[in-house]
């Protein structure tokens, strides 16, 4: 009898140590999140949602990403067709953290082949980003080791045509720690040029808008038609950026070129800090202006404090004043300030 109670004993622990093991492996199974960018796609009216939201706390994201043909609007009524990742200009905006593992599956959808290089991965260029071809996908992982503020795009050859058609997007890697500071507002902005010139008007039947076209020769001598953020110009004019007084806002900058530098300026604003890579220690502090190269990527922090930089319309722009002429400006609103004619840049 005290031997059975003995083995009954045992089996109780045995099977409670099964329990538990389960239960803790239960407990460190990654968390994984799944986004298909073919079905959850950024609005991009009134304006491109430029709006950014926390990365989430899954250590595994996986990401699907189609290639598509989509006709696209510039500028207020100018449409182009244009080359898409998920189906916008930019594409999809991908946050994720430092040490998350990254999943990719991209599907080429139209009907020539592309590719796709993530400029935060450090993985062999002839494994991830090779050529898919129509109707065929590719699907890779790698871990994201460097923190800050990507771009992806596709490395099809001529790599400017397949940038100047709209083939990019940005991938946001937060540092472990995060950015040294608590953010009340994030958005992202990538700029980028298009170069285009009227479509065919006997390709179009009548009453119809007929898209621009990519035009090459400008693209080589670069002479851009449009230089814009997310994709189409002068629209955070219409549809400003609008945050709080007293907010501290951060901005994500990525230049997806393919020609042009980003020289990124707030009128009537300072950068307390930019972070020119993904380290927080390197945050440089009291700047009006900074470079952001083509195929580079930049962060940008500033506080609209009440007796200083308040309530008001700030324009952000690129300094290259030319380039803001084609597009490449936009309205920070910082409260529910009176509408100023004098607000001319």
């Amino acid at each position: 009898m005290r031997s059975r109670t003995l083995i009954s004993a045992l089996l109780a622990v045995t099977g409670s140590g099964v329990v538990l093991v389960a239960l803790t492996a239960a407990r460190t199974e990654p968390k994984v999140e799944r986004i298909d960018f073919g079905k959850v796609v950024r609005p991009t009216r009134p304006a491109f949602d430029a709006r950014l939201a926390p990365a989430s706390d899954a250590d595994v994201k996986e990401f699907r990403i189609p290639i598509k043909d989509a006709t696209i609007e510039i500028a207020k009524g100018a449409t182009y067709q244009g080359w898409t990742f998920g189906g916008t200009v930019p594409g999809p905006i991908v946050r994720v953290r430092q040490g998350d593992l990254v999943r990719v599956t991209v599907v080429n959808e139209s009907p020539m082949p592309h590719s796709i290089d993530f400029h935060a991965a450090r993985i062999p260029a002839n494994v991830a980003y090779r050529m898919i071809m129509p109707k065929d996908s590719i699907s890779f992982q790698f871990t994201a080791h460097d923190a800050g503020a990507f771009m992806v795009h596709c490395g099809t050859p001529p790599v400017t045509m397949h940038l100047m058609q709209g083939m990019y997007f940005p991938i946001i890697v937060d540092p472990k720690g995060g950015w040294g500071t608590k953010a009340d507002k994030e958005f992202v902005l990538v700029q980028s040029e298009f170069y285009a010139k009227p479509g065919d008007p006997s390709s179009a039947s009548r009453n119809t808008v007929v898209p621009m076209q990519a035009d090459w020769q400008a693209a080589m001598s670069k002479t851009a038609s449009h230089v814009v953020f997310n994709g189409r110009a002068f629209q955070y004019k219409d549809t400003p950026l609008k945050v709080d007084v007293g907010d501290r806002v951060r901005i994500f900058v990525v230049n997806a070129g393919p020609s042009f530098d980003s020289d990124f300026h707030i009128v009537g604003a300072i950068f307390d800090r930019v972070y020119p890579d993904g380290d927080p220690s390197h945050a440089l502090t009291g700047v009006q202006t900074y470079l952001v190269p083509a195929g580079g990527g930049a962060v940008f922090e500033t506080v609209f404090d009440k007796n200083a930089s308040g309530e008001g319309l700030y324009a952000f722009v690129t300094h290259s004043f030319a380039d803001a002429e084609k597009g490449a400006v936009g309205i920070i609103q910082v409260g529910t300030p009176k509408q100023f004619a004098t607000m001319v840049h």
